[in-house]
């Protein structure tokens, strides 16, 4: 299981799971950066990820990853902007050709003999930052439920969907255990549904990665971690290879995560 390849007749898709609510204001760990910009920036880099991973040649891009980004707060629903309002589901090579703007920003690199260099960059833009009202993880999770039955319907032979929910706060309606359960029950013929869970801290502490046990956690840790799946052989190498301590039966969770930690979860999650 876990083990379909992954090509243009059978894409991988990836859902992320999008926390817009209100305490998405405050600001990330150590940081004067929002947790919303925090995210936003993460899935923006992340998606620009993707579609290099799908190029071929210039400018061809293949249909290797269906993405479906799903915002949650004061409405549950598609969050990319531009020419990609509205849709629940969009291939890579839409993806490419869908972006709101780009941004110009200085990078900074390290040369392998210590030295660094500075240029300009541009980041695509395809999903804004927002943040306003509650919580409501219930729908989010069915909302990507009633996407995902569409699409492994669709799609039999793929790779089970990947589901990444990024959130700071506990859910305002009802418990998410359910719903969880639910969209984790859906599959292909090669598993079922992979769900991830990365929680935001605005309080300085140790994030916890990848844990086999909710020992020590919090309820809302504990939650989280039990609706959270174990990653399967790839990806826990791949988090091995990224510095990660990971042990037997780790699932895909990370709690209080600091800035960095969203970016190793969102590559984590991602099947090459």
């Amino acid at each position: 299981m876990y083990e379909a390849e992954i090509s243009r007749a059978n894409p991988a898709c990836i859902v992320f799971l999008i926390d817009q609510s209100s305490s998405m204001r405050a600001a990330m760990p150590s940081t004067t950066q929002s947790k919303q910009m925090a995210v936003a920036d993460a899935i923006n880099s992340m998606l620009r990820e993707l579609i290099i991973r799908c190029g071929r040649g210039i400018d061809e891009i293949w249909d290797f990853f269906h993405v479906s980004v799903i915002g949650y707060g004061a409405t549950v629903g598609p969050a990319l902007g531009g020419p990609l309002t509205g849709r629940d589901l969009v291939p890579a090579s839409a993806l490419a050709q869908g972006r709101i703007r780009s941004e110009r920003f200085t990078r900074t690199d390290v040369l392998p003999d210590g030295t660094t260099t500075t240029h300009v960059a541009e980041m695509p833009i395809w999903l804004e930052a927002a943040a306003s009202a509650g919580t409501p993880m219930c729908e989010a999770l069915l909302y990507a439920h009633r996407v995902l039955d569409r699409w492994v319907t669709d799609h039999p032979g793929s790779f089970p969907p990947i589901i990444l929910n990024l959130t700071d706060g506990e859910s305002t309606d009802g418990d998410p255990a359910g719903p969880a359960q639910q969209l984790r029950s859906i599959g292909t013929n090669d598993g079922s549904a992979l769900l991830f869970n990365l929680h935001i801290s605005s309080d300085i502490a140790t994030p916890t990665h990848y844990p086999n046990t909710a020992a020590g956690l919090p309820p809302m840790g504990a939650k989280l971690f039990s609706m959270s799946d174990v990653l399967p052989p790839d990806m826990r190498d791949t988090a091995v290879d990224l510095g990660m301590k990971v042990e037997t039966g780790a699932r895909g969770f990370v709690f209080n995560a600091s800035m960095q930690s969203v970016m190793l979860f969102l590559n984590v999650g991602t099947p090459a």
